[in-house]
């Protein structure tokens, strides 16, 4: 008995330590396993954290124009926590501070289509110029000729073809170009030199839009539009702009606005409060107003209710939506509802005597007899019947006006300067002069 006892104790003792070690062992790859994965875990949680906080207290860092504004977004790379559970320390290796853009990317696409107009500041010049160079004035007309930062236009010889025609037919009135800076202080005058040179009073002029949309609805609209408030849409800003300064401006100052595709073959002072049609039924009912030619008087409540449409209903996306649209759909409602009335709707044969599906036919030469009488009769009757003939230049803009053609005759008889009248050509290939 007292042998066998130190064996059996001894061998007890072997086991237990044996036992203590694997245990060991085991806590401690356990202790290893736990360790790496809670590193592997917090590094990949944390090693891309992105956060917006206004700084207090931050200890300056070498660059000195990093935090030169209040509200940063701070990008943390790499971050390690310590073992302190309740106030854990962040370990920063990386430190990545980008400031936020000084204008939103949806607002500053606006701003890129916005034309070349000082739309921030008011421009004090424009009432006063315009005050004076409408003084004394036979009849107002105005024109539009506006270009984007990315996209200008030429103001080239169909263009100038407009002008010498109107001071033809009406020799005592004064035109107003709105248009943008380029055009108005760097290229104005010397596209209009000709004309000026002969004493005709003839003026490009940037327009206040500010000033110009003040008390009206148009005013609202536009701000949303700088701000970023009110989606452009697709069509050009710019020809947006035009539909709208062009009710403006005859609402603040009254007379006639004409595109400057349409060539006027008649004085204009017989007319008063008229809008064109452009296409009649077989009962000579209107079916389409079109906004290429206004003659209305200062304050006409019409051109109020244009520019209230154009402000509540603007589509950029739909093409003559906010134009020719627009006004027929504005005299339509308000012929049913009689709230206002002084002012005539003019039949086609007034200003669009030639519908745009056949402008075509007013660039031909005549190429038979047959033909060439039916071009002399044309003529004949445009002269009598018409206050001018719209050129339609989205679909004629590369015809050539041909020798002995109706546009050839037309203008010839009544253009002032002539300029480019000795040959056939295409308009607007070339331009008079260019503008960037």
């Amino acid at each position: 008995m007292t042998k066998l006892l130190p064996s059996k104790t001894s061998d007890q003792r072997r086991s237990n330590r044996s036992r203590r070690t694997k245990f060991q062992i085991i806590t401690t790859i356990s202790l290893i396993t736990i360790i790496f994965t809670y590193i592997f875990n917090t590094n990949t949680f944390i090693s891309n954290i992105s956060f917006n906080f206004t700084p207090k207290n931050i200890t300056p860092l070498q660059s000195d124009h990093l935090l030169d504004n209040n509200n940063q977004t701070f990008i943390i790379n790499q971050l390690k926590s310590t073992s302190t559970i309740h106030n854990p320390v962040l370990i920063v290796k990386q430190l990545i501070i980008e400031k936020p853009n000084q204008i939103p990317p949806k607002k500053q696409r606006i701003v890129n289509k916005l034309p070349e107009f000082d739309t921030s500041n008011s421009n004090n010049e424009f009432e006063v110029r315009a005050r004076e160079f409408l003084q004394q004035c036979e009849l107002r007309f105005f024109m539009t000729w506006i270009s984007t930062s990315s996209s200008i236009r030429v103001f080239g010889e169909r263009e100038f073809l407009a002008v010498d025609a109107l001071f033809k037919s009406n020799p005592n009135s004064c035109l107003m170009i709105l248009t943008t800076k380029k055009t108005d202080f760097v290229y104005g005058f010397k596209i209009l030199k000709p004309i000026v040179d002969r004493g005709f009073r003839v003026q490009a002029i940037t327009p206040d839009l500010n000033f110009l949309f003040d008390k009206t609805p148009a005013r609202t609209w536009f701000d949303h539009i700088k701000n970023g408030n009110r989606d452009p849409g697709e069509i050009p800003l710019a020809q947006n702009l035009s539909n709208l300064i062009r009710l403006v401006v005859l609402y603040k100052y009254g007379g006639v606005y004409l595109d400057t595709d349409f060539i006027p073959l008649k004085d204009f002072t017989g007319l008063k409060n008229s809008i064109g049609a452009q296409s009649v039924n077989p009962f000579g009912n209107w079916t389409r107003l079109n906004n290429a030619v206004l003659v209305f008087d200062k304050n006409h409540p019409l051109l109020y209710k244009f520019i209230e449409e154009f402000a509540l209903t603007f589509n950029g996306n739909k093409w003559g939506f906010n134009g020719p649209y627009l006004v027929s759909r504005v005299v339509e409602r308000g012929s049913r509802s009689l709230g206002y009335s002084n002012f005539s709707v003019l039949p086609p044969l007034a200003f669009y005597p030639v519908d745009w599906t056949r402008i075509g036919g007013l660039f031909r030469r005549p190429v038979n007899q047959v033909h060439r009488r039916w071009v002399e009769k044309k003529v004949v009757q445009l002269k009598e019947w018409s206050y001018g003939v719209h050129l339609w230049n989205k679909q004629s803009r590369g015809f050539r006006i041909e020798d002995e053609s109706i546009l050839e005759r037309l203008i010839s008889d009544h253009c002032v300067v002539c300029m480019f009248l000795n040959k056939t050509q295409r308009l607007n290939s070339e331009s008079l002069f260019i503008v960037s």
